[in-house]
């Protein structure tokens, strides 16, 4: 052990393994960091910060190393897809800073993972591997845990005092932790596309410094302004039942913009114009999986995706995977018995966890409703207005 600090192993390097890395070395512990995949990369394409995780990203230094890479939109505009009427209108920028006492914020998945990183590369207490799996583990005759891992073409052991799975939907921690595998993977009948737009191919009322949604039958589409506005960054998510024509496993599947194009043939001519813009369209079919029983066993447990996939419908994946890094850090702090101290990390998360959860499956439904559905709903943002609007995401920004 190194000096007296307890030492973690983190399966996984995404957003909530960097994060968590992060908050237990300021809780005082020594964290190794495995990643299974030989580089980073900057796969994925945008992300929303909400004020739930930019409070915890600032206390971190990480909001400070975005610098000007993320971008503070001004407002959230939802939009009726056929004709592109304004529906709603939620401000943001200094509104959501007064309101949920931190930014609201808009950031490429790459750069967020840099900056991460350059703030574990400041942390002597913290190691990362790439190209490193964990295989499995087992309590050892010293009451520690007993970690196998595959390290390129080795099979190599190690010990530590705690792990933790943050190795995404198809998790082995989880495997192994007997709460079930990929063939737990329910396809949601859903499949977002991304694209990063040059913004110069864009008429300007398409750059705001706005995140915009549409909603459309079966289908919507969010697109907003990343590294400081010079490309747009757009997802387009489509009900679609082929999920045989793309590759399960990751968000590069290529796309046929002529194909996703005729998705929103019927829509307002901006969204069409938007569409047509990008090059290279990127599919990432959706997954749910049934809610675990419980998420820890001994001093093994899990964080993020691996414990709670998100539907991407209220931006909260990574946010709340940052949640859990926090709420894990201060647990382990308050409570010097590992096992203790991880019941309490999951009754402290999976309620709220499990909130978002249920509230991202209700808006795909609402996001997705058509005909006399659709103008109730349409009817009803419209009656909202910016303060009711806004008093709906208080349970989830204000946290």
């Amino acid at each position: 052990m190194a000096g007296s600090r307890r030492e973690a192993v983190v399966a996984g390097a995404g957003i909530g393994g960097l994060t968590a890395a992060l908050c237990l070395a300021q809780a005082g512990w020594s964290v190794a960091v495995h990643e299974r995949s030989p580089v980073l990369e900057e796969f994925g394409a945008g992300l929303q910060l909400s004020p739930n995780a930019t409070r915890i990203l600032d206390r971190l230094g990480v909001v400070e190393n975005l610098g000007g890479l993320a971008l503070e939109p001004e407002a959230l505009v939802v939009r009726r897809a056929r004709d592109g009427g304004e529906l709603a209108r939620m401000a943001l920028g200094p509104a959501a800073l007064k309101r949920w006492r931190a930014r609201y914020l808009v950031a490429h998945r790459g750069d967020l993972l840099r900056a991460l990183l350059d703030r574990v590369a400041l942390q002597p207490a913290i190691a990362l591997t790439l190209d490193s799996a964990v295989r499995g583990f087992a309590k050892g005759p010293d009451g520690r845990l007993r970690i196998g891992m595959k390290r390129g073409p080795l099979s190599l052991e190690t010990a530590a005092d705690l792990l933790v799975g943050a190795d995404g939907l198809r998790s082995a921690v989880r495997e192994r932790l007997g709460l079930g595998g990929p063939k737990d993977l329910v396809f949601t009948g859903a499949v977002a596309w991304r694209a990063l737009i040059d913004a110069t191919r864009l008429p300007a009322a398409l750059r705001r410094p706005d995140t915009n949604l549409w909603l459309g039958p079966r289908a919507h589409l969010v697109h907003y302004p990343l590294r400081g506005g010079a490309v747009v960054n757009a997802v387009l998510v489509v009900e679609d039942r082929r999920r045989d024509a793309l590759d399960d496993d990751g968000w590069n599947n290529p796309g046929d913009p002529a194909v996703i194009g005729f998705e929103v043939s019927n829509w307002a001519r901006p969204a069409a114009e938007l569409i047509a813009a990008a090059d290279d369209w990127r599919g990432w079919p959706l997954f749910d999986r049934p809610a675990a029983p419980h998420w820890s066993a001994g001093a093994v447990t899990l964080l993020g995706d691996a414990a709670h996939p998100m539907a991407p419908f209220l931006a909260q994946g990574a946010a709340q995977s940052i949640e859990d890094a926090a709420a894990l850090a201060h647990c382990l702090l308050a409570n010097d018995d590992i096992p203790t101290a991880l019941g309490a990390y999951e009754r402290a998360r999976a309620p709220r966890a499990g909130r978002v959860q249920s509230e991202a499956r209700r808006q795909a439904g609402f996001y997705h409703v058509r005909g006399a559905v659709a103008l109730v709903r349409d009817m009803g943002l419209r009656l909202m207005g910016p303060d009711r609007l806004a008093a709906r995401y208080d349970w989830l920004y204000g946290a």
